[in-house]
């Protein structure tokens, strides 16, 4: 379809929506110099703002500028418009190691131990810099292509300047399950420390196929932390089990240190360290994004579109994964996805204005921009309110790709949502999108 609709930032021309956050969305992208896929993340200035979160992002930038890791999703350049703020990232296609464990269950050991390794390489080095990550989870770590794993998300690291003068840190943040107990005592702890326990539970869930510590009720869920009152399977070898337990210590003073870990015996089995050049990183002036002041030379312009997004066959294939409507529950593991696609031979127009009419019943405020739909439940549920991103692709000229995204709320409340909607879409939806193997019938509810 070539470049047909597609939206240009400076020199990067945007594709599709490649996940969503409540203050932040990161897109496919080329460099139409040089032909280069990256990611980039896009943040509305005027929501940063209105939700004081000037601070993290200047953090994230800042962070990410210090780490130059081949385990470490890599920034290329920030750019800014005079609404927006663009982080240039590296495109890295594999998917998370969370949609791994989804489809495939637990992985076997040795599988587990060098995704492990390269983990506690990449973690030691953003240590050796000062930056510590504080919300390690498998979410949070994707693949390449070739299967190395790459850390992302630095939106809630700590930088140097954040250590008080008692070496703590004094922030509780993070995903509950993953959190060290002293994190959540909320009386100050070692950033180090605090990240080798979240890395003890990933690797528990790498070779498990589910978390350590797990509950409803989050002050049992703190109980078990706080005990460490959890066991390991009995197809754990000894020493994965004596390890995790040494990384699972509840007493920071005496949990095992990444050189420890290095050194241990079940770690070593197969060790490559990594190999990379360090380069000279030229620092980013963030306050310069910011500025608003007519005299700023350094924005770029988003150049708007002014038909649906053209989805080639590439943005097809990247979509792959999750394209089947007929497997939205995973049976062995309960897990439930974060969005769907169905096809269309309706105009565009009309397809958002039939959803439009549909989801007005539900009880969802429906916002329209360009060939994108915002959805927000008016009512409350069990992680707030719901909201989704719809948006309208064409593949052809007579043919749709809708595709429906969580960007806030509960992942089995988004499920209930499209099953509803999707009885009163019956007369628009031309067929489900395929290309799932019985192996790929899996999301994820977080």
């Amino acid at each position: 379809m070539g470049s047909v609709g597609r939206t240009r930032v400076g020199k990067y021309e945007l594709g599709r929506t490649l996940g969503e956050g409540t203050f932040a969305k990161v897109k496919f992208a080329k460099d139409v110099e040089t032909g280069e896929s990256v990611a980039i993340k896009i943040f509305e200035k005027d929501k940063i703002l209105r939700h004081k979160m000037v601070g993290q992002i200047k953090r994230e930038i800042s962070t990410m500028k210090l780490i130059r890791h081949p385990n470490v999703i890599r920034m290329y350049e920030v750019i800014a418009s005079k609404t927006k703020i663009y982080l240039v990232l590296e495109f890295v296609d594999g998917g998370e190691l969370f949609d791994k464990i989804a489809r495939n269950g637990k992985l076997k050991e040795d599988e587990a131990r060098k995704y492990f390794q390269q983990l506690i390489n990449a973690v030691d080095y953003c240590h050796s810099r000062g930056v510590f990550h504080r919300d390690l989870k498998p979410e949070n770590l994707l693949l390449d292509a070739t299967g190395v794993l790459k850390i992302s998300d630095f939106g809630l690291s700590a930088l140097p300047q954040q250590v008080r003068e008692d070496g703590m840190l004094y922030t509780t943040c993070g995903t509950p399950n993953y959190v060290a107990p002293e994190v959540i005592k909320d009386k100050g702890y070692d950033g180090a420390k605090a990240d080798i326990w979240s890395c003890g539970v990933i690797l528990f869930v790498l070779m498990a196929g589910y978390l350590p510590f797990e509950e409803t009720n989050l002050v049992s869920l703190y109980k078990k932390i706080f005990k460490a009152a959890f066991s390991c399977p009995n197809w754990f070898s000894t020493s994965a089990k004596k390890l995790i337990k040494r990384i699972l210590d509840p007493n920071p003073q005496t949990r095992i240190a990444i050189p420890q870990i290095i050194e241990n015996e079940w770690f070593k089995k197969g060790y490559q360290p990594p190999q990379f050049e360090t380069a000279d990183v030229n620092p980013v002036d963030v306050d310069a994004i910011f500025d608003e002041s007519e005299e700023a030379t350094n924005l770029v312009v988003e150049r708007r579109k002014e038909k649906p997004d053209a989805m080639n066959a590439f943005d097809l294939i990247s979509t792959s994964q999750g394209l089947n409507l007929g497997t939205l529950f995973e049976k062995q593991m309960g897990l439930v996805k974060r969005e769907t696609r169905f096809t269309s031979k309706l105009p565009a127009n009309e397809i958002l204005s039939k959803i439009e009419e549909a989801c007005k019943p539900m009880g969802f405020d429906v916002k329209k921009q360009n060939y994108k739909l915002k959805l927000q439940g008016e009512k409350s549920g069990r992680k707030g309110h719901l909201a989704i991103a719809t948006e309208v692709f064409e593949v052809a000229p007579s043919l749709h790709v809708v595709e429906l995204r969580k960007a806030k709320g509960d992942t089995l409340e988004f499920y209930k949502f499209f099953k509803s909607l999707s009885t009163g879409l019956k007369d628009i939806m031309w067929k489900p999108l395929e290309g799932t193997s019985e192996s790929d019938k899996s999301g994820r509810e977080d």
